[in-house]
């Protein structure tokens, strides 16, 4: 009798290998963003999609605040085509990034997940920027 792991095969290697490479093409992780920050090599745009008041009580480093509602072409005309877009919300529980990657990807724009959103990054170990006023209050709740 199989395990619960092999009651249901692996898929061969050549089509897990097309649908691995494939999730690498819409998502990215806190680790690989932390890293290219630290490296100075930051070739996209950071989008927090929570509201202004999640925002405020914690947000990754370097991260821009443009909820998923605000997600328009007039609001995005100032960003080239090929601007690369980096979107997260409060984590796994939540699917505004997801919202958000669908509206940018219908705008033309590329756009990539950063899957675990603040969740995520708190879970790395890594620290969020918090205005002053808002450094008690939980950085995580999602109000978009």
């Amino acid at each position: 009798m199989p395990s619960l792991v092999r009651e249901i095969p692996a898929a061969p290697s050549a089509i897990a290998l097309m649908h691995f490479s494939n999730r690498l093409t819409f998502e990215t992780d806190c680790s690989d963003v932390f890293n290219s920050q630290e490296a100075g090599e930051v070739d996209f745009v950071l989008v927090d999609v929570r509201g202004p008041l999640a925002f405020e009580r914690g947000h990754v480093p370097g991260a821009i605040n443009i909820p998923g509602r605000l997600l328009t072409a007039e609001g995005l005309a100032d960003y080239s085509k090929n601007t690369l877009f980096v979107v997260y919300c409060a984590g796994p529980h939540c699917n505004g990034a997801n919202k958000a990657a669908v509206k940018l990807a219908a705008l033309g724009y590329p756009v990539k997940e950063m899957i675990g959103g603040v969740t995520g990054w708190l879970d790395e170990g890594f620290e969020l920027s918090v205005a002053a006023s808002q450094a008690a209050t939980h950085p995580i709740a999602c109000d978009c």
